[in-house]
C-alpha cells in the first residue's frame, strides 16, 4: 500500500488540472455560438411556406400593380382592372397587360366587389377615371405571417398593411 499524504491543517485540497471543468465564459461562449448557428441554420432548413422576404416582395408586386392600374385608369380616361389568379397566384394589369407570377410558397384572397369576383379562383379590383376604386383588399400570406394590400374604394390609395 502507498503511504498515505498527510495535509498540513487548514490547507486546502489540490484539484488537478483535468478535474476543474469549465468556467462558466466557457460554457457561454459555447452558448452563443450554437444560438447564432441554429439561428443561421434554422431557416434554411425548413423550407415550409415563403420566407418573409418572399411575403413582403409578393405584397410590393401586387400593390405597384393596382398602382399602376390607377395611374393607367387617371390618364387614359378609362376604367382598369387588375385581374387576380388566386389559384395560379398571378395577376394581371388590363386586359392587355403581362402577367405577373408570384411566389409558388405565397397562398393569396381576394375581398371585393361580389360582381368583381368571376369565381372563387378568379377576381378583381377595378380603378375609374376619377381615381377611385370599387375598393378590396389581396391578403398574401404563408402560414402565421401576413401582409395585406387595400384599396380604398373612394380615393384608389393602395397601402400595404402588416
Amino acid at each position: 500500500m502507498a503511504p498515505e499524504r498527510v495535509r498540513p491543517a487548514g490547507a486546502r485540497p489540490t484539484l488537478r488540472a483535468s478535474a476543474r471543468g469549465f468556467t462558466l465564459i466557457e460554457i457561454l461562449v459555447v452558448l452563443s455560438i450554437m444560438a447564432i448557428g441554429a439561428a443561421i441554420v434554422i431557416p434554411m432548413v425548413s423550407g415550409s411556406g415563403a420566407t418573409t422576404g418572399e411575403l413582403k416582395s409578393a405584397a410590393r408586386e401586387i400593390a405597384a400593380g393596382l398602382r399602376l392600374a390607377r395611374s393607367e385608369a387617371v390618364a387614359t380616361r378609362r376604367e382598369t382592372a387588375v385581374t387576380l389568379d388566386l389559384e395560379a397566384r398571378k395577376f394581371r394589369v388590363a386586359a392587355g397587360g403581362r402577367e405577373v407570377a408570384l411566389p409558388p410558397k405565397v397562398d393569396l384572397k381576394l375581398f371585393t366587389a361580389q360582381s368583381d369576383l368571376t369565381d372563387g379562383k378568379r377576381g378583381a379590383i377595378r380603378f375609374f377615371p376619377d381615381g377611385g376604386s370599387n375598393g378590396g383588399r389581396v391578403t398574401v400570406s404563408s402560414g402565421e405571417r401576413k401582409y395585406e394590400v387595400d384599396v380604398d374604394w373612394l380615393t384608389g390609395r393602395v397601402a400595404i398593411l402588416d
